[in-house]
């Protein structure tokens, strides 16, 4: 359209980024606290209460990528892209999670 262009605003995806990482804190924590009441109802063993555990300390690795993430996000005009190290992290405590959950279900 001839010659104007819009102005992107470089501060909204960084600010929707860092809801999306919140979101996702605060559902792998309702998960967390799912799993630790399905070990308190469900018949309190060795196992479950192990596993259990390794939830809420998966929970917490999270928590501290995710924690990494908003901050690095909120203190710099333009970010620098998560880090393979940290998304490599974010990924194994998601899919231990699910191992872990898939072993109290069982």
């Amino acid at each position: 359209m001839g010659g104007v262009t819009a102005e992107r605003d470089p501060g909204l995806q960084p600010e929707r980024t860092r809801l999306a990482w919140r979101r996702t804190t605060l559902s792998y924590a309702v998960a967390a606290v799912l799993a630790v009441r399905n070990v308190l109802h469900g018949g309190v063993t060795a196992v479950s209460i192990v596993v259990g555990a390794l939830c809420c300390a998966l929970w917490l690795g999270f928590l501290w990528v995710a924690h990494h993430r908003i901050r690095a996000l909120a203190t710099s005009v333009r970010p620098v892209a998560l880090g393979p190290r940290h998304a490599t992290a974010a990924v194994l405590c998601l899919v231990a999670t699910a191992v872990c959950a898939a072993a109290l279900v069982v």
